[in-house]
């Protein structure tokens, strides 16, 4: 299965400091991908790399299994990756449908079309299954971190998005809400779109990955799939760029094949 967006080699620096080194990031359609790591790990470079803002030094950026070169966010708007960042980026003032269509505004000759919008709106929530809110035109500031959180995911879901990245999207939420939105979140995977999830949270990640990349000092250590480590694991993983039973910086989990109970095997890769 060829992934919809294949990070390879990426290296970036900021001067004489290197925070990226032959950094690696898959994302396939249908899945969420946990992008984990402590704090100066790289995650939020790298991310600012695919979406964009930053350029990449060096390395390779695939999408759908073609090379492309990336050099702003609308270029990375064009090809279908939508970057939910973790202040949301909502006006307050505004209601969910305006800010749903802030800057994309559809319109009926020389006026908004309102109508439209709004069944979109509404549409878009509907196939979400956000059921907590009451009308698509009520002004975000009335609502709570959960539903803000699911009105900015399904903004990324509004507009065809083929990868959506998330950013800490249960950083600030309590028990309840958290679970709301992170079932959002495998209803984005299960409708298709690759998701990129980026989080400290071990017990969400592990609720809603398919698969996991982890990031030590500006490396990845791991690519795997979630259901074939524990969680002890990934927190060695980020803490110590390795495993405990002999993953080394640098060198990924296999995503695909088999391992023995219990153990965590290197590819070989340098």
């Amino acid at each position: 299965m060829t992934p919809v967006l294949d990070l390879r080699g990426v290296g970036k620096s900021f001067g004489p400091v290197q925070v990226l080194h032959d950094v690696a990031l898959s994302a396939y359609a249908g899945e969420v991908t946990a992008l984990v790591g402590d704090n100066g790990a790289g995650k939020s470079t790298l991310v600012k790399c695919l979406g964009g803002v930053l350029p990449m030094d060096t390395g390779d950026y695939l999408f759908e299994g073609r090379p492309v070169r990336v050099t702003s966010p609308r270029e990375a708007a064009a090809l279908g990756i939508e970057i939910v960042h973790q202040d949301l980026a909502l006006c307050e003032n505004l209601d969910i449908v305006q800010n749903m269509f802030l800057g994309r505004e559809r319109r009926s000759g020389m006026v908004l079309d309102e109508a439209a919008m709004e069944e979109m709106a509404a549409r878009t929530l509907t196939g979400l299954s956000v059921r907590t809110i009451k009308s698509v035109r009520q002004p975000v500031s009335s609502l709570s971190g959960g539903q803000r959180q699911s009105v900015a995911i399904a903004r990324a879901m509004l507009w065809d998005s083929k990868v959506v990245v998330l950013d800490e999207p249960t950083a600030a939420l309590g028990v309840t809400q958290s679970r709301q939105v992170l079932e959002v979140v495998r209803r984005l995977a299960d409708k298709g779109r690759a998701v990129v999830l980026i989080s400290h949270n071990m017990n969400d990640v592990f609720a809603v990955a398919d698969r996991i990349c982890a990031l030590f000092l500006g490396r990845t250590v791991a690519q795997v799939r979630a259901s074939d480590v524990t969680h002890a694991q990934v927190v060695e993983l980020i803490t110590s760029g390795r495993s405990g039973n002999g993953v080394e910086l640098g060198r990924p989990l296999p995503l695909n094949g088999h391992r023995a109970p219990g153990r965590v095997h290197g590819t070989g890769r340098g």
